[in-house]
């Protein structure tokens, strides 16, 4: 199942990275995982009970190394 959170809060959630990218949701290889995806460096961010743990300690690493522009 796919993670549903409120918009207004996937709005404001970033990737706790220095970077601080926008999160979307599921991952490139699986859209309807329970993870939270950076958009910049990839990590997956798990969603447990509805709640994303958003610390780097926790993140799933990127399946790729994120493209260099």
């Amino acid at each position: 199942m796919a993670v549903q959170l409120d918009p207004q809060l996937m709005d404001i959630l970033a990737c706790p990275s220095d970077d601080h990218a926008p999160l979307r949701t599921g991952t490139a290889a699986d859209p309807d995982a329970n993870v939270l995806t950076c958009t910049s460096c990839g990590r997956g961010f798990p969603v447990v009970d509805g709640v994303p743990v958003l610390l780097l300690d926790e993140a799933i690493p990127p399946a790729e190394p994120p493209a260099s522009d």
